[in-house]
């Protein structure tokens, strides 16, 4: 009685360990394919966004739809990294993207905090400030976040140039060293120390000779000389910043990518010579009125509008206290006495 019960527990128990057995595998190829499943489907949502999303969105030129996009998709593009290897060429775009996204809402908060000290409103600015400044903070992380993934990419810019056959990879790491440089001057704008690398500025001068100058538009020595002009002793002897800014913006002209006229522009800002920066914005308005933006390229030569805009209802709210007027870019509030664009009808406000 006592061996048939033993006996009968041992069976019973190595039942039990068995059905524990085959379940656990179960569940063990059910995890195993569950992950290739998602590893799958990640290879696809990559690579469509990498072969389909990007040429699409580069394409069109609404500012603030690629802005939605960016912040709302780039959490799912990079998830599937917990699955795949990390898209890092996506996130160069995407994290710069959102970047973007958010220093536009600073641009805002500076509009705000320039109006209140126009209307002498001591807390309105000082709650401007503060919102530009966190604002700032979120930008500078954004970018910075984009510019690690294109170290983690192709390594450190500054050193040998790596291998960019594809037009696309060419294209990241040309955006990558933007979003570099725009991380370090959205941490100091935020006065908050963020970790930014001061030393990105020199590795993107260098990094910038790696990519043909003529197939895009002139922005690599755009990015060189806007160095230059602003970086003291980094202008190398015998070059002249603002002659080769010059020759940038001609090549962006003729290509429908304006994008040099936006560095020209923050070079003579960094400067001080606001009749020159005025002036780049006129000869962007007429170059646009020429020739139509590159058609695989709408985006960035939108991108270069919006961040000449920019530029245009900062000098407006200083001297006016708002922003540029509609259908007013290209012109200023000293250009005459009174112009169309600057009058306002009271009767459109009320």
């Amino acid at each position: 009685m006592t061996l048939h019960r033993i006996g009968w527990v041992s069976v019973s128990s190595m039942l039990k360990a068995l059905v524990l057995g085959l379940i656990m595998t179960g569940l063990t190829a059910c995890g195993a394919v569950q992950h290739m499943m998602y590893k799958t489907t990640g290879d696809v949502m990559v690579g469509f966004a990498a072969d389909h999303q990007v040429p699409f969105t580069l394409a069109t030129e609404d500012m603030g739809i690629n802005c939605a996009m960016s912040e709302a998709l780039t959490p799912m593009l990079m998830s599937f990294g917990r699955v795949r290897d990390e898209p890092h060429k996506l996130a160069v775009i995407t994290y710069g993207s959102a970047g973007l996204c958010a220093e536009a809402m600073s641009w805002e908060e500076e509009l705000r905090y320039l109006r209140a000290i126009k209307s002498q409103d001591a807390n309105e600015a000082e709650d401007a400030l503060i919102a530009q400044k966190r604002l700032n903070v979120v930008a500078a992380k954004r970018n910075y976040i984009a510019y690690q993934h294109l170290v983690a990419e192709y390594g450190e810019p500054g050193g040998e140039c790596p291998e960019l056959e594809e037009e696309l990879d060419q294209f990241i790491w040309i955006m990558g060293m933007v979003s570099g440089l725009q991380a370090l001057n959205n941490e100091i704008t935020s006065t908050t120390g963020l970790g930014v690398p001061k030393n990105i500025a020199a590795k993107v001068e260098r990094a910038a000779t790696c990519v043909d100058d003529d197939r895009w538009w002139g922005v690599p020595m755009a990015l060189r000389a806007t160095i230059w002009a602003m970086l003291p002793g980094a202008e190398p002897k015998g070059e002249d910043a603002m002659k080769r800014l010059k020759m940038a913006a001609k090549k962006g002209e003729r290509a429908g990518v304006r994008l040099p006229h936006v560095f020209q522009a923050l070079a003579y800002f960094g400067k001080g010579d606001v009749d020159n920066v005025k002036q780049v914005i006129r000869n962007h308005v007429k170059a646009k009125k020429k020739k139509d933006a590159d058609p695989d390229y709408r985006l960035l030569d939108e991108l270069a509008t919006t961040l000449l805009t920019a530029m245009s209802d900062r000098m407006w709210t200083e001297a006016r206290g708002y922003r540029t007027p509609v259908g007013g870019l290209g012109t200023f509030w000293d250009d005459q006495k009174e112009s169309p664009a600057e009058a306002i009808d009271l009767d459109d406000i009320l």
